[in-house]
C-alpha cells in the first residue's frame, strides 16, 4: 500500500470491520474478465460465509475455480472541499484472497444461515429443514487480508 498511514494492520481492526459490513462484493475467476457479484454474508473466524440458488453462472464458475478476491467496504461519507481535487470519501475497507468451499451437511448449513442472519439482525431465526436442503451454502476461508481507511 503507497499509504502506509491508511493501512489498517490489525486482526481486530479487519474482523471490526467485517463484522460491521453489509455486502461482500465477491470476484469469481471467469476470462476474459472476473465475475464481480455483491452478496450478502455472515463472518466469523476468519471465514466468510454465503448463501445462494443452486444453481447460476456463480456456482458454475466456483465449482470450476475456487479461488476468488473479496472486498468489504464500509462508506462512511462524503468529504466535501471548495477545489474538486480535495473531494474525497471517509471509508473502511477489508481487501482480500481465499478458496471457496461447498457445504452440504444440514446442520453445518443451518450454522451458517445463523451466522448471515446475524449480521444483520440480533433476533433468532429458525430455518425448515425443506429450506436449508434447497438452499446453497458456500464459504470463503480468508487466506489473505488487508486493510484501509481513509479520512478516519
Amino acid at each position: 500500500m503507497c499509504r502506509s498511514e491508511k493501512a489498517i494492520t490489525d486482526k481486530a481492526g479487519l474482523e471490526q470491520i467485517l463484522w460491521q459490513g453489509r455486502v461482500c462484493q465477491l470476484a469469481i475467476p471467469d476470462l476474459p474478465t472476473p465475475y464481480l457479484v455483491p452478496l450478502n454474508y455472515g463472518y466469523r473466524d476468519e471465514v466468510l460465509y454465503f448463501h445462494s440458488a443452486a444453481e447460476g453462472y456463480k456456482i458454475e464458475l466456483l465449482r470450476r475455480n475456487p479461488t476468488v478476491s473479496f472486498s468489504v467496504v464500509i462508506d462512511l461519507g462524503i468529504v466535501e472541499a471548495e477545489r474538486a481535487c480535495n473531494w474525497g470519501a471517509h471509508f473502511r475497507s477489508v481487501l482480500g484472497r481465499g478458496r471457496i468451499e461447498f457445504i452440504s451437511e444440514p446442520e453445518q448449513k443451518q450454522t451458517a444461515l445463523k451466522l448471515l442472519m446475524t449480521q444483520y439482525s440480533d433476533a433468532e431465526f429458525d430455518f425448515p429443514a425443506e429450506a436449508v436442503a434447497g438452499t446453497t451454502i458456500f464459504k470463503l476461508i480468508i487466506e489473505q487480508m488487508t486493510g484501509k481507511q481513509s479520512h478516519i
